[in-house]
Protein backbone atom coordinates (compact mmCIF):
# COMPACT_ATOMS: atom_id res chain seq x y z
CA UNK A 1 0.00 0.00 0.00
CA UNK A 2 3.08 2.40 0.56
CA UNK A 3 2.93 3.14 -3.66
CA UNK A 4 -0.89 4.31 -3.16
CA UNK A 5 -0.46 6.33 0.06
CA UNK A 6 1.07 9.48 -1.72
CA UNK A 7 -1.12 11.89 -3.93
CA UNK A 8 -4.54 12.59 -2.61
CA UNK A 9 -4.81 13.37 1.36
CA UNK A 10 -8.65 13.20 1.73
CA UNK A 11 -11.70 11.80 -0.03
CA UNK A 12 -13.44 15.72 -0.28
CA UNK A 13 -9.97 16.89 -2.45
CA UNK A 14 -9.70 13.64 -4.37
CA UNK A 15 -13.44 13.76 -5.49
CA UNK A 16 -12.86 17.45 -6.22
CA UNK A 17 -10.15 16.91 -8.24
CA UNK A 18 -11.63 13.80 -10.41
CA UNK A 19 -14.51 16.08 -10.71
CA UNK A 20 -13.15 18.40 -12.17
CA UNK A 21 -11.14 17.00 -14.71
CA UNK A 22 -15.18 15.06 -15.91
CA UNK A 23 -16.19 18.66 -16.49
CA UNK A 24 -13.32 20.41 -18.20
CA UNK A 25 -14.09 21.32 -21.63
CA UNK A 26 -11.73 19.63 -24.21
CA UNK A 27 -10.35 23.13 -25.21
CA UNK A 28 -9.80 23.69 -21.56
CA UNK A 29 -6.50 21.43 -21.00
CA UNK A 30 -5.11 22.41 -24.44
CA UNK A 31 -2.79 25.00 -22.87
CA UNK A 32 1.03 23.79 -23.74
CA UNK A 33 1.55 25.72 -20.31
CA UNK A 34 -1.05 23.21 -18.61
CA UNK A 35 0.78 19.91 -20.26
CA UNK A 36 1.04 18.36 -16.79
CA UNK A 37 -2.89 17.55 -17.36
CA UNK A 38 -2.63 14.96 -19.97
CA UNK A 39 0.43 12.84 -19.04
CA UNK A 40 -0.58 9.69 -18.97
CA UNK A 41 -2.30 9.67 -15.21
CA UNK A 42 -4.12 12.36 -16.40
CA UNK A 43 -5.25 10.58 -19.92
CA UNK A 44 -6.16 7.56 -17.69
CA UNK A 45 -8.60 9.50 -15.45
CA UNK A 46 -9.76 11.65 -18.68
CA UNK A 47 -10.93 8.06 -19.99
CA UNK A 48 -12.30 6.86 -16.60
CA UNK A 49 -13.93 9.90 -16.21
CA UNK A 50 -15.76 9.52 -19.87
CA UNK A 51 -16.56 6.57 -18.57
CA UNK A 52 -18.38 7.48 -15.59
CA UNK A 53 -20.06 10.14 -17.05
CA UNK A 54 -21.99 7.00 -18.66
CA UNK A 55 -23.21 5.30 -15.68
CA UNK A 56 -25.09 7.33 -13.68
CA UNK A 57 -16.26 8.90 9.36
CA UNK A 58 -16.39 6.03 11.27
CA UNK A 59 -15.97 5.00 14.38
CA UNK A 60 -12.73 1.56 14.13
CA UNK A 61 -14.48 -1.30 14.43
CA UNK A 62 -12.64 -4.98 15.60
CA UNK A 63 -12.81 -7.41 12.29
CA UNK A 64 -15.78 -9.84 13.10
CA UNK A 65 -14.83 -13.68 13.29
CA UNK A 66 -15.84 -15.69 10.17
CA UNK A 67 -17.06 -18.63 9.42
CA UNK A 68 -15.30 -21.28 6.89
CA UNK A 69 -18.51 -20.89 4.96
CA UNK A 70 -17.03 -17.56 4.19
CA UNK A 71 -13.55 -17.95 4.39
CA UNK A 72 -14.35 -20.32 1.37
CA UNK A 73 -16.32 -17.61 -0.62
CA UNK A 74 -13.97 -15.20 -0.69
CA UNK A 75 -11.17 -17.75 -1.78
CA UNK A 76 -13.65 -18.02 -5.22
CA UNK A 77 -15.76 -20.95 -3.45
CA UNK A 78 -19.44 -21.47 -4.62
CA UNK A 79 -21.55 -18.54 -2.93
CA UNK A 80 -24.98 -17.15 -3.89
CA UNK A 81 -24.77 -14.92 -6.98
CA UNK A 82 -25.94 -11.67 -5.88
CA UNK A 83 -23.99 -11.95 -2.35
CA UNK A 84 -20.84 -11.16 -4.79
CA UNK A 85 -19.74 -7.65 -5.73
CA UNK A 86 -17.09 -6.56 -7.34
CA UNK A 87 -15.28 -3.60 -7.78
CA UNK A 88 -12.81 -1.78 -9.68
CA UNK A 89 -11.06 1.81 -8.35
CA UNK A 90 -8.22 3.58 -6.69
CA UNK A 91 -6.66 4.07 -3.51
CA UNK A 92 -4.37 7.90 -3.72
CA UNK A 93 -2.90 8.85 -6.75
CA UNK A 94 -2.55 4.36 -7.40
CA UNK A 95 -4.79 3.63 -10.68
CA UNK A 96 -5.84 -0.43 -11.05
CA UNK A 97 -7.52 -1.02 -7.64
CA UNK A 98 -9.85 -4.54 -7.94
CA UNK A 99 -11.99 -5.47 -4.93
CA UNK A 100 -13.86 -8.42 -4.17
CA UNK A 101 -16.47 -8.46 -2.04
CA UNK A 102 -19.38 -11.04 -0.27
CA UNK A 103 -21.74 -9.26 2.45
CA UNK A 104 -24.04 -11.16 4.49
CA UNK A 105 -26.15 -8.81 6.62
CA UNK A 106 -23.97 -6.34 8.34
CA UNK A 107 -20.42 -8.71 7.65
CA UNK A 108 -18.43 -8.05 4.67
CA UNK A 109 -15.26 -10.14 3.63
CA UNK A 110 -13.44 -9.92 0.27
CA UNK A 111 -9.93 -9.39 -0.91
CA UNK A 112 -8.12 -6.65 -3.43
CA UNK A 113 -5.05 -6.21 -5.46
CA UNK A 114 -3.47 -3.89 -7.55
CA UNK A 115 -3.28 -4.86 -11.36
CA UNK A 116 0.71 -4.28 -11.27
CA UNK A 117 1.48 -6.13 -8.07
CA UNK A 118 -1.47 -8.83 -8.60
CA UNK A 119 -0.86 -10.15 -5.20
CA UNK A 120 -4.10 -10.55 -3.23
CA UNK A 121 -4.67 -8.71 0.09
CA UNK A 122 -7.42 -10.14 2.40
CA UNK A 123 -10.23 -7.71 3.77
CA UNK A 124 -13.22 -8.21 6.10
CA UNK A 125 -14.94 -5.77 8.19
CA UNK A 126 -18.81 -4.84 8.71
CA UNK A 127 -21.22 -2.28 7.22
CA UNK A 128 -23.81 -0.52 10.05
CA UNK A 129 -27.49 0.87 9.42
CA UNK A 130 -26.11 4.14 8.37
CA UNK A 131 -24.27 2.30 5.46
CA UNK A 132 -20.41 3.25 6.82
CA UNK A 133 -18.24 0.65 5.83
CA UNK A 134 -15.15 -0.68 7.82
CA UNK A 135 -12.80 -2.67 5.94
CA UNK A 136 -9.46 -4.25 7.96
CA UNK A 137 -6.85 -5.62 5.61
CA UNK A 138 -4.53 -8.51 6.74
CA UNK A 139 -0.91 -9.76 5.39
CA UNK A 140 -0.69 -13.15 4.92
CA UNK A 141 0.48 -13.74 8.50
CA UNK A 142 -2.56 -12.20 9.74
CA UNK A 143 -1.60 -9.09 10.50
CA UNK A 144 -3.73 -6.06 9.67
CA UNK A 145 -1.70 -3.72 7.38
CA UNK A 146 -4.71 -0.60 6.81
CA UNK A 147 -7.93 0.15 7.48
CA UNK A 148 -10.74 0.98 4.92
CA UNK A 149 -13.55 3.41 6.36
CA UNK A 150 -15.96 5.20 3.78
CA UNK A 151 -19.59 5.49 2.64
CA UNK A 152 -21.48 2.56 1.06
CA UNK A 153 -24.22 4.65 -1.60
CA UNK A 154 -26.42 3.24 -4.89
CA UNK A 155 -26.15 5.18 -8.51
CA UNK A 156 -28.76 5.58 -10.51
CA UNK A 157 -28.06 2.18 -12.46
CA UNK A 158 -28.27 0.43 -9.09
CA UNK A 159 -24.79 -0.17 -8.68
CA UNK A 160 -22.79 0.46 -5.67
CA UNK A 161 -20.07 3.29 -5.02
CA UNK A 162 -17.76 3.39 -1.59
CA UNK A 163 -15.55 5.99 -1.03
CA UNK A 164 -13.85 7.22 1.74
CA UNK A 165 -10.03 6.96 3.21
CA UNK A 166 -7.48 4.19 3.71
CA UNK A 167 -4.72 4.51 6.97
CA UNK A 168 -2.67 2.32 8.36
CA UNK A 169 -3.85 0.45 11.72
CA UNK A 170 -2.72 3.59 13.91
CA UNK A 171 -4.37 6.07 11.43
CA UNK A 172 -1.37 7.23 9.85
CA UNK A 173 -0.61 7.44 5.79
CA UNK A 174 -4.35 8.88 4.81
CA UNK A 175 -4.93 8.04 1.38
CA UNK A 176 -8.71 8.52 -0.59
CA UNK A 177 -9.89 5.74 -1.96
CA UNK A 178 -12.78 5.33 -4.31
CA UNK A 179 -14.61 2.04 -5.76
CA UNK A 180 -17.28 1.81 -8.37
CA UNK A 181 -19.26 -1.71 -8.48
CA UNK A 182 -18.78 -3.81 -12.01
CA UNK A 183 -22.21 -5.28 -13.41
CA UNK A 184 -20.53 -8.65 -13.26
CA UNK A 185 -22.62 -11.97 -12.77
CA UNK A 186 -20.26 -14.88 -13.40
CA UNK A 187 -21.35 -18.03 -11.62
CA UNK A 188 -18.82 -20.32 -9.86
CA UNK A 189 -15.24 -18.47 -9.47
CA UNK A 190 -14.93 -17.05 -12.79
CA UNK A 191 -13.78 -13.00 -12.84
CA UNK A 192 -12.52 -10.34 -14.75
CA UNK A 193 -8.90 -9.14 -13.85
CA UNK A 194 -7.78 -6.20 -15.58
CA UNK A 195 -4.16 -6.60 -17.22
CA UNK A 196 -1.59 -4.09 -18.12
CA UNK A 197 0.76 -2.49 -20.75
CA UNK A 198 2.95 0.13 -19.61
CA UNK A 199 6.03 1.38 -21.92
CA UNK A 200 8.39 4.69 -21.49
CA UNK A 201 10.57 5.37 -24.59
CA UNK A 202 12.98 8.30 -23.61
CA UNK A 203 14.36 8.23 -26.95
CA UNK A 204 11.10 8.60 -29.28
CA UNK A 205 9.77 11.11 -25.98
CA UNK A 206 5.95 8.52 -25.68
CA UNK A 207 4.48 6.66 -22.90
CA UNK A 208 1.90 4.20 -23.00
CA UNK A 209 -0.50 2.75 -20.42
CA UNK A 210 -3.02 0.74 -21.36
CA UNK A 211 -5.39 -1.71 -19.21
CA UNK A 212 -8.02 -4.22 -20.49
CA UNK A 213 -9.98 -7.31 -19.20
CA UNK A 214 -9.13 -10.91 -19.19
CA UNK A 215 -11.91 -13.79 -17.72
CA UNK A 216 -9.99 -16.01 -15.16
CA UNK A 217 -11.25 -19.05 -13.67
CA UNK A 218 -13.19 -20.05 -16.59
CA UNK A 219 -13.06 -23.55 -18.20
CA UNK A 220 -15.25 -22.55 -20.93
CA UNK A 221 -12.76 -22.07 -24.58
CA UNK A 222 -15.01 -19.26 -25.32
CA UNK A 223 -13.64 -17.42 -22.43
CA UNK A 224 -10.27 -17.57 -24.08
CA UNK A 225 -11.46 -16.54 -27.56
CA UNK A 226 -12.60 -13.68 -25.75
CA UNK A 227 -8.89 -12.77 -24.25
CA UNK A 228 -7.00 -13.07 -26.97
CA UNK A 229 -10.04 -10.74 -28.99
CA UNK A 230 -9.81 -8.36 -25.71
CA UNK A 231 -5.51 -8.48 -26.11
CA UNK A 232 -5.57 -8.12 -29.94
CA UNK A 233 -7.92 -4.75 -29.62
CA UNK A 234 -5.44 -3.23 -27.19
CA UNK A 235 -2.49 -4.56 -29.24
CA UNK A 236 -3.85 -2.81 -32.40
CA UNK A 237 -4.14 0.61 -30.56
CA UNK A 238 -0.37 0.13 -29.35
CA UNK A 239 0.85 -0.71 -32.57
CA UNK A 240 -0.78 2.00 -34.56
CA UNK A 241 0.66 4.92 -31.79
CA UNK A 242 4.05 3.27 -31.79
CA UNK A 243 4.46 3.04 -35.61
CA UNK A 244 3.23 6.91 -35.88
CA UNK A 245 5.97 7.71 -33.09
CA UNK A 246 8.66 6.29 -35.05
CA UNK A 247 7.45 7.85 -38.26
CA UNK A 248 7.17 11.49 -36.48
CA UNK A 249 10.66 11.01 -34.86
CA UNK A 250 12.54 13.45 -37.33
CA UNK A 251 10.09 15.68 -37.07
CA UNK A 252 11.20 18.85 -36.11
CA UNK A 253 8.46 20.35 -33.04
CA UNK A 254 9.50 22.90 -30.79
CA UNK A 255 8.19 21.55 -27.72
CA UNK A 256 9.85 18.98 -25.22
CA UNK A 257 6.17 17.63 -24.09
CA UNK A 258 6.23 13.90 -25.05
CA UNK A 259 3.58 11.75 -26.59
CA UNK A 260 1.14 9.43 -24.53
CA UNK A 261 -1.57 6.86 -25.11
CA UNK A 262 -3.83 5.92 -22.56
CA UNK A 263 -6.05 3.05 -22.75
CA UNK A 264 -8.85 1.82 -20.12
CA UNK A 265 -12.23 -0.53 -19.99
CA UNK A 266 -15.65 -0.81 -18.64
CA UNK A 267 -17.85 -3.50 -18.05
CA UNK A 268 -21.25 -2.60 -19.62
CA UNK A 269 -22.09 -6.16 -18.61
CA UNK A 270 -21.23 -9.63 -17.72
CA UNK A 271 -23.03 -12.98 -17.50
CA UNK A 272 -21.97 -16.94 -18.44
CA UNK A 273 -23.91 -15.91 -21.50
CA UNK A 274 -22.04 -12.44 -22.79
CA UNK A 275 -19.57 -10.01 -21.69
CA UNK A 276 -19.69 -6.13 -23.26
CA UNK A 277 -16.59 -4.01 -22.77
CA UNK A 278 -16.19 -0.41 -23.64
CA UNK A 279 -12.76 0.56 -24.24
CA UNK A 280 -11.75 4.40 -23.78
CA UNK A 281 -8.83 5.38 -25.78
CA UNK A 282 -6.99 8.27 -24.92
CA UNK A 283 -4.15 9.59 -26.70
CA UNK A 284 -1.59 13.06 -26.91
CA UNK A 285 0.51 13.73 -30.09
CA UNK A 286 3.50 16.38 -29.45
CA UNK A 287 2.87 19.37 -30.94
CA UNK A 288 -0.86 18.89 -31.05
CA UNK A 289 -2.99 21.58 -30.07
CA UNK A 290 -5.11 19.08 -27.70
CA UNK A 291 -5.67 15.38 -26.71
CA UNK A 292 -7.66 13.55 -28.26
CA UNK A 293 -10.41 10.23 -26.95
CA UNK A 294 -12.31 7.99 -29.03
CA UNK A 295 -13.97 4.70 -28.28
CA UNK A 296 -13.33 0.63 -28.70
CA UNK A 297 -15.95 -2.12 -27.61
CA UNK A 298 -16.03 -5.62 -27.57
CA UNK A 299 -19.63 -7.23 -27.29
CA UNK A 300 -18.57 -11.52 -27.24
CA UNK A 301 -21.30 -13.72 -27.19
CA UNK A 302 -19.92 -16.90 -24.58
CA UNK A 303 -22.70 -19.33 -25.20
CA UNK A 304 -21.27 -19.21 -29.10
CA UNK A 305 -17.79 -18.23 -28.95
CA UNK A 306 -17.65 -15.25 -31.02
CA UNK A 307 -17.85 -11.56 -31.47
CA UNK A 308 -21.55 -9.95 -31.36
CA UNK A 309 -22.06 -7.31 -34.06
CA UNK A 310 -25.19 -4.77 -33.70
CA UNK A 311 -27.36 -7.08 -36.52
CA UNK A 312 -26.90 -9.79 -34.13
CA UNK A 313 -29.35 -8.40 -32.14
CA UNK A 314 -32.36 -8.05 -33.78
CA UNK A 315 -34.85 -9.88 -36.20
CA UNK A 316 -34.12 -10.23 -39.97
CA UNK A 317 -36.65 -8.14 -41.07
CA UNK A 318 -36.67 -5.54 -38.85
CA UNK A 319 -35.29 -2.11 -39.65
CA UNK A 320 -33.10 -2.00 -36.68
CA UNK A 321 -31.11 0.98 -38.19
CA UNK A 322 -33.85 3.36 -38.63
CA UNK A 323 -35.09 2.40 -35.31
CA UNK A 324 -31.91 2.99 -33.66
CA UNK A 325 -31.23 5.91 -35.60
CA UNK A 326 -34.72 7.67 -34.87
CA UNK A 327 -34.10 7.39 -30.86
CA UNK A 328 -30.76 8.94 -30.55
CA UNK A 329 -31.38 11.40 -33.03
CA UNK A 330 -34.46 12.33 -30.81
CA UNK A 331 -32.34 11.96 -27.45
CA UNK A 332 -29.06 14.23 -29.21
CA UNK A 333 -31.20 17.25 -29.54
CA UNK A 334 -33.01 17.07 -26.28
CA UNK A 335 -29.24 16.80 -24.94
CA UNK A 336 -28.18 19.33 -27.40
CA UNK A 337 -31.18 22.18 -25.98
CA UNK A 338 -29.45 21.00 -22.61
CA UNK A 339 -26.62 22.43 -23.22
CA UNK A 340 -27.31 25.46 -25.21
CA UNK A 341 -27.36 23.96 -28.50
CA UNK A 342 -23.89 22.54 -28.56
CA UNK A 343 -24.45 20.24 -31.15
CA UNK A 344 -26.29 21.39 -34.80
CA UNK A 345 -28.89 19.92 -36.63
CA UNK A 346 -26.54 18.91 -39.63
CA UNK A 347 -23.72 16.90 -37.31
CA UNK A 348 -26.41 15.35 -35.41
CA UNK A 349 -28.18 13.77 -38.73
CA UNK A 350 -25.08 13.04 -40.64
CA UNK A 351 -23.60 11.36 -37.73
CA UNK A 352 -26.24 9.71 -36.45
CA UNK A 353 -27.96 8.71 -39.52
CA UNK A 354 -29.52 5.19 -39.82
CA UNK A 355 -26.10 4.14 -41.67
CA UNK A 356 -23.90 1.02 -39.97
CA UNK A 357 -20.98 3.19 -39.87
CA UNK A 358 -22.69 5.23 -37.25
CA UNK A 359 -23.34 2.49 -34.58
CA UNK A 360 -19.94 0.70 -34.47
CA UNK A 361 -19.58 1.75 -31.28
CA UNK A 362 -21.97 0.10 -28.71
CA UNK A 363 -22.56 -2.15 -25.55
CA UNK A 364 -24.67 -3.56 -23.54
CA UNK A 365 -26.22 -3.17 -20.05
CA UNK A 366 -29.15 -4.11 -17.87
CA UNK A 367 -31.37 -1.07 -18.61
CA UNK A 368 -30.89 -0.79 -22.28
CA UNK A 369 -28.49 -0.32 -25.13
CA UNK A 370 -25.38 2.08 -25.09
CA UNK A 371 -24.45 4.29 -28.27
CA UNK A 372 -21.18 5.81 -28.53
CA UNK A 373 -20.84 8.70 -30.40
CA UNK A 374 -16.96 9.84 -30.48
CA UNK A 375 -15.54 13.64 -30.50
CA UNK A 376 -16.78 15.16 -34.27
CA UNK A 377 -19.17 12.56 -35.03
CA UNK A 378 -22.46 14.65 -33.73
CA UNK A 379 -20.94 18.15 -33.18
CA UNK A 380 -18.04 19.84 -32.96
CA UNK A 381 -14.88 18.68 -30.46
CA UNK A 382 -15.63 21.19 -28.44
CA UNK A 383 -18.82 19.52 -27.29
CA UNK A 384 -16.82 16.55 -26.81
CA UNK A 385 -18.44 12.47 -26.84
CA UNK A 386 -21.82 12.34 -26.52
CA UNK A 387 -23.83 9.09 -25.06
CA UNK A 388 -27.49 7.77 -25.69
CA UNK A 389 -28.85 4.89 -23.59
CA UNK A 390 -31.73 3.35 -25.86
CA UNK A 391 -33.92 1.89 -23.07
CA UNK A 392 -34.67 -2.25 -23.92
CA UNK A 393 -38.39 -1.12 -23.77
CA UNK A 394 -37.76 0.84 -27.19
CA UNK A 395 -36.56 -1.44 -29.64
CA UNK A 396 -38.14 -4.83 -28.03
CA UNK A 397 -40.55 -5.03 -31.16
CA UNK A 398 -37.24 -4.84 -32.69
CA UNK A 399 -34.98 -7.58 -30.96
CA UNK A 400 -34.60 -11.22 -31.52
CA UNK A 401 -37.06 -13.01 -28.45
CA UNK A 402 -34.41 -15.54 -28.45
CA UNK A 403 -31.17 -13.57 -29.12
CA UNK A 404 -28.25 -11.95 -26.92
CA UNK A 405 -31.08 -9.66 -25.01
CA UNK A 406 -33.64 -11.85 -25.25
CA UNK A 407 -32.91 -11.71 -21.21
CA UNK A 408 -33.58 -8.18 -20.77
CA UNK A 409 -37.08 -7.72 -22.63
CA UNK A 410 -38.67 -10.76 -20.80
Amino acid sequence: MDEAAGGYQTVESFLKELRLRCLLQPTAIVNMSERHLIAPFAISLLVICLACERRATVTQQAPPATTLTEQQAAAGGITPAQDVKYFRGSIGSALGLQMKLIREGQKLIGSYYYQKIGKKIDVRGTIDQANNVALEEFDEQGKATGVFKGLWTIDEAGLIDIAGNWTRPDGDNKAAFSLHQEPIEFSGPVEIAGKQIKEKNKKLNYEIDVEYPQITGSTNPAAGKFNQQSKALVSEEVRSFRSAMVDSAAEEIETTTGSDLGIGYTVGFANDNLISIDFGVGSYYRGAAHPNTHSRVLNFDLKNGKALRLADLFKADARYLQVVSDYCIKELRKQSKAKDDMLDEESIQSGAGPKAKNYQSWTITKRGLGINFDSYQVGPYVAGPQFVLIPYSAIKDALKPDGPLGAFVK
